[in-house]
């Protein structure tokens, strides 16, 4: 897929196989600034692996992974498998992820943001608190002293996935990542979590700065909401790239048999692949 737009994530000849077990194959794609892109497939096809490389998380067997550096003007492209873990970090600074099962460190709502903002950004506690507070409201949750001090394992499952994305967001990120964000929620939470990410996707982020949005999903309901860019993978390639109306539309062999089973896929469990 073409366009004007400064390339924010390219990928190039990316290969990865465990235990023999070949995942990714040549994975070519480009992911344009101000993308809202969805990562569709079946369950194993490589969609966590291939976040998790994007993320620094995984190093490929073969090909080079290629982000946007927002620390230095006008955001150069620079080689994520060629940097140090603490140049890596640097760039997490300027990322927001919402992770599968929502990754919640066990403690109140205030240490969920607290961990993070004072090993990324060294902030102080009253600045973290002010932080907090923004972001849970962003978000439709309470943020009043008492829900900040609230335990995150009392929780209900829409709450906790707010949690998440409000945590994602006091880092005022350009680029937000959301693996697998509505599995588990009720058809309402989860409606307010696709709204969430639309909203997101639309609030500029630093200095205007327009957001680029990746999600993992198998959430049909969500890619009607957000007709994002789809990307399906299938046998570890690229099988479609594309608009979601044309995705939705393919009478394909190996698209219609998925995209008919995507309810029953999004309601399972979450599990890595």
């Amino acid at each position: 897929m073409q366009t004007t737009a400064p390339v924010e994530i390219r990928l190039q000849g990316i290969s990865k196989a465990f235990n023999g077990n070949r995942v990714l194959e040549g994975i070519d794609l480009e992911i344009y600034r101000g993308d809202i892109v969805a990562i569709v497939g079946g369950s194993g096809c490589g969609k966590t692996v291939l976040l998790n490389h994007v993320l620094g998380q995984l190093k490929p067997d073969s090909g080079q992974i290629f982000v946007a550096d927002h620390a230095i003007a006008d955001a150069p492209l620079v080689e994520l498998t060629a940097l140090e873990p603490g140049e890596i970090d640097q760039l997490h600074t300027h990322w927001g992820v919402v992770f599968q099962r929502n990754a919640l460190f066990s403690g109140t709502v205030l240490d969920n943001f607290a961990l993070w903002l004072q090993e990324i950004k060294n902030l102080e506690e009253h600045a973290i608190v002010s932080i907090a507070q923004s972001s849970l409201d962003a978000v439709d949750l309470p943020n009043d002293r008492d829900f900040l001090d609230t335990a995150v394992e009392s929780l209900s499952g829409g709450m906790a996935k707010r949690l998440a994305v409000a945590r994602a967001l006091s880092m005022n990120p350009i680029v937000v990542y959301y693996d697998e964000p509505t599995t588990g929620l009720d058809p309402t939470s989860a409606s307010q979590v696709q709204d969430l990410i639309l909203a997101t996707h639309e609030k500029p982020g630093p200095d205007e700065t327009i957001r680029t949005s990746i999600i993992i999903t198998h959430d049909k309901d969500l890619l009607n909401r957000l007709q994002p860019r789809t990307v399906m993978l299938h046998e570890g390639k690229i099988f479609f790239d594309g608009p979601f109306e044309e995705f939705k539309a393919s009478a394909s062999d190996i698209i219609r048999p998925y995209f008919d089973l995507m309810p029953v896929l999004h309601n399972r469990p979450a599990v890595s692949c």
